[in-house]
C-alpha cells in the first residue's frame, strides 16, 4: 500500500496544481466581470471615417464622473463582443490597469463584424496619400482616435493603443497616425509581414496555420454581422493524417476551401515574395514616427509571431533614434502574457510566474507613466526587458542585441560532433540522409489538427532517433554558455533533386540526472531535448525571395537561414545540440523536392525522395554564427 501511495503522489500533486490554477483563473475572472458591472457603463457608436464609412465602436467608461481619465484602445479584426447589453468579462491589457481607471475603447476594424467597408488583409499602408479620402489603418486610427477625444466627455485628452497578434499589427499601424493625443501605444507579437510570420516562414508555407486560419476566419462576411464563422471541422483530431490525405497543397482549394476562401487563392497565386506581399510589409513605414512611447511585446516561444515584435522593434529603433521604444520578451507563447502564468510551457519549468509580474511591474508601469501622468521624463523602465532562459531570470539592457554580445561560431563535425573549433583536415566531409516527402518528419509527439504552441520547447528525442534527421551536439559544458542576440545557420549543403527545405534546430540536452519541473513531476526530465530555437528555410529562396531557382544536383550550395534571436544559458552539465532535416510536418508543407515554378500547384508525381549532404569540411564548413555574452 505505501508503494502504490508513493507511486501516485506525483500524480495527486499534478492534479491538486491543475485544479488550484484552474480555480484561481476562474475566480479571477469572476472577481473581474464583476467588477466591470459594477464600476463601468458600456456605449456603442458608429464612428465616420475620412471616407464615410463606419467602424463599430465599444466605449466602456467608469461611472465615477469626479474626474477625467485616459483612454485604452484595441482595434481588433475578432469581434468587440459582446454586442448589445452583454458586458465583456476582461478589459483592458491586464487585471491591473482594469482597476487604475480607464476607459476602454474596442472596435471592430473596417469590414469585419459590425463595422462597415471591405477587410483587406495586412491592409497596405499608403506612404503618399493622394487625396483626403484615401485612407488605411493609421488614418482610420486617427479618425477614431480624433473622434474619441473630441466626442468623449470624461476623458484627459491621453490616448493609448494595445493589440496581440493581428491587433498587434494595428497598434503597429497606428503608430503612423500621428495623432498628438496618441501617447502611447504597445503593439504585442505584432504581424510585421506575413512572408516571414505566421503563414510563411523563409518562404516555407506553414500549412496547418495558414488553412486552419482562412477556413474559418477568411470565409466572406457578405453584411455587418455579430455572428462568428465557424470552425472547420477536420473530421480527424490527428492533422498529420488529415493533412496527409490532402496531398498536395492545391488539393486544400479543390477538396475543401471550395473557392470560398479569397486569400487562399492569392497566397496560392502568389508563391514568391512579390508586390502582393511587399506592399503588405510594415516594416519600411515604419518612420517618422512623432510622439507616442512605444513597447512592443513578444514571447521567445510564440509559434505564430516572433518575427514581428523583434523586427517592429528594431525597425522603429533605427529609423526613430529619439522616440522612447522598448522591447518586452519573456518566456511566453503566443499572447501568453496574459492567457498563462509564464511559468511553463509543456514540460519545461521557467522558476515562477512570470505574467503577473510584467503585467504590475512593466505593462501597467508604462501606460500609467505616459497617460496618467505629466509624463515629460521617459519612464523609468530599462529600454530591453530580456527574460533569460536556463538561468530562468530576467534581464535589463540599454539596447537589443547587447553590445558587448561577442560573435562566434558553432561548427558541425563528423559522427555527430559540434564545436566552436573549426573542422580539420582528415574529417569526413559530409553527412547525409533521404528525404522523402511520403514519410515525413512529423514536427511534434503531439495529436493535433493544429499548430500547438509548445511545440517550441517539445522533446527533439522522437526526431533525432529518425535516419533523415542529422544530430550534432557538443560534449557536455564544463561552464554556462549564454547566447543573445541573432543566430544565422550557413549552411553548406547538396541535393540530388532540385529543390529542398533545410530545418535547423538549436537544442538544449539535459543531463541524465535532470529532475522533472513542479507542473509536470509525472514527467521524467533526465536527457530531455529542448528546443530553444528553430527555423524553416525554403531552398528555392536562397538567393532571392522575389525570384526563386533550383538547386543544381550534387552541388555543394550554401544556404543561409537567420534563426531569430535567443537570450538563453546552457547550463553546465548540459549539452548543446543542432538538428537538421528537411521535412517538418505538417507544420510546414511539403516541399516536393523537384523543383516547380508555384508548389501551390505541385502534382502527386512532383514529390520525389531525395539525398541530402551537409558538409562540414574545411573547404565547406557548417556553422551557426551566434552571439555569446
Amino acid at each position: 500500500m505505501t508503494r502504490i501511495k508513493n507511486l501516485l503522489r506525483p500524480l495527486m500533486l499534478l492534479l491538486a496544481f491543475c485544479l488550484y490554477a484552474s480555480q484561481s483563473i476562474a475566480q479571477q475572472v469572476n472577481q473581474d466581470s464583476l467588477y466591470i458591472r459594477q464600476h463601468y457603463e458600456k456605449a456603442e457608436y458608429q464612428i465616420p471615417m475620412r471616407d464615410g464609412k463606419k467602424l463599430f465602436t465599444v466605449v466602456y467608461s467608469p461611472k465615477d464622473k469626479s474626474k477625467k481619465y485616459p483612454i485604452l484602445m484595441n482595434r481588433t479584426p475578432y469581434s468587440v463582443g459582446p454586442y448589445g447589453e452583454g458586458y465583456k468579462i476582461s478589459l483592458g491589457p491586464n487585471p491591473t490597469l482594469l482597476r487604475e481607471g480607464y476607459i476602454f475603447v474596442y472596435q471592430d476594424v473596417r469590414g469585419t463584424y459590425m463595422s462597415e467597408g471591405d477587410f483587406v488583409n495586412m491592409t497596405p499602408h499608403l506612404a503618399k496619400k493622394k487625396g483626403k479620402k484615401d485612407f488605411d489603418e493609421s488614418t482610420d486610427t486617427y479618425d477614431t482616435v480624433d473622434w474619441l477625444v473630441k466626442k468623449l466627455d470624461n476623458d484627459n485628452g491621453r490616448v493609448g493603443q494595445w493589440g496581440i497578434s493581428y491587433p498587434g499589427f494595428y497598434a503597429a499601424a497606428g503608430l503612423m497616425s500621428n495623432h498628438p493625443a496618441l501617447k502611447a501605444v504597445s503593439p504585442q507579437a505584432p504581424i510585421a509581414d506575413w512572408f516571414w510570420d505566421d503563414f510563411h516562414h523563409n518562404g516555407a508555407f506553414f500549412l496547418p496555420h495558414a488553412f486552419n486560419f482562412l477556413a474559418s476566419f477568411g470565409l466572406p462576411r457578405p453584411e455587418p454581422t455579430t455572428e462568428r464563422n465557424p470552425r472547420f471541422d477536420h473530421g480527424t483530431p490527428d492533422g498529420y493524417e488529415f493533412f496527409m490525405r490532402m496531398g498536395p497543397l492545391k488539393n486544400a482549394n479543390e477538396k475543401y476551401l471550395k473557392n470560398n476562401v479569397a486569400f487562399w487563392n492569392e497566397m496560392a497565386a502568389h508563391p514568391n515574395y512579390d508586390e502582393f506581399w511587399q506592399k503588405r510589409n510594415l516594416l519600411p513605414h515604419l518612420k517618422n514616427i512623432k510622439g507616442p512611447a512605444v513597447m512592443t511585446v513578444g514571447g521567445w516561444y510564440d509559434a505564430e509571431d516572433l518575427y514581428g515584435p523583434l523586427k517592429i522593434y528594431q525597425t522603429i529603433e533605427k529609423n526613430n533614434p529619439k522616440l522612447t521604444n522598448m522591447l518586452v520578451m519573456g518566456p511566453w507563447v503566443h499572447g501568453g502574457w496574459i492567457r498563462t502564468d509564464g511559468s511553463n510551457i509543456g514540460n519545461v519549468y521557467f522558476g515562477q510566474n512570470n505574467s503577473a509580474w510584467y503585467q504590475q511591474e512593466v505593462e501597467a508601469r508604462f501606460f500609467n507613466h505616459y497617460l496618467k501622468n505629466e509624463a515629460k521624463q521617459p519612464v523609468k523602465l530599462p529600454e530591453a526587458i530580456m527574460f533569460e532562459g536556463g538561468n530562468n531570470t530576467w534581464r535589463e539592457f540599454e539596447v537589443w542585441p547587447p553590445k558587448q554580445a561577442k560573435e562566434r561560431n558553432l561548427y558541425l563535425h563528423a559522427n555527430g560532433k559540434l564545436s566552436f573549433e573549426a573542422p580539420k583536415a582528415g574529417e569526413a566531409e559530409a553527412s547525409e540522409y533521404i528525404s522523402d516527402p511520403a514519410k515525413p518528419v512529423p514536427f511534434t509527439e503531439a495529436v493535433a489538427t493544429g499548430m500547438t504552441r509548445e511545440y517550441m520547447t517539445d522533446d527533439q528525442r522522437f526526431a533525432s532517433r529518425r535516419p533523415d534527421v542529422l544530430t550534432f551536439q557538443t560534449d557536455v559544458l564544463t561552464e554556462d554558455l549564454t547566447l543573445a542576440g541573432e543566430i544565422l545557420a550557413q549552411l553548406k549543403v547538396a541535393t540530388t533533386g532540385s529543390d529542398a527545405d533545410w530545418v535547423v534546430k538549436l537544442i538544449d540536452v539535459y543531463p541524465d540526472t535532470a529532475q522533472a519541473n513542479p507542473h509536470q513531476p509525472n514527467k521524467p526530465m533526465g536527457g530531455y531535448q529542448a528546443m530553444v530555437r528553430s527555423e524553416v528555410f525554403r531552398g528555392r529562396f536562397r538567393n532571392s525571395f522575389e525570384k526563386p531557382e533550383p538547386f543544381t544536383p550534387n552541388e555543394v550550395t550554401p544556404v543561409n537561414v537567420e534563426l531569430q534571436d535567443v537570450l538563453y544559458t546552457f547550463k553546465k552539465g548540459h549539452r548543446v545540440m543542432v538538428q537538421i532535416q528537411s521535412t517538418w510536418f505538417p507544420l510546414v508543407d511539403r516541399n516536393p523536392q523537384k523543383y516547380v515554378d508555384n508548389i501551390f500547384e505541385a502534382n502527386e508525381e512532383d514529390f520525389i525522395k531525395a539525398t541530402h549532404k551537409v558538409y562540414h569540411s574545411p573547404q565547406q564548413p557548417t556553422s551557426l554564427k551566434v552571439k555569446v555574452l
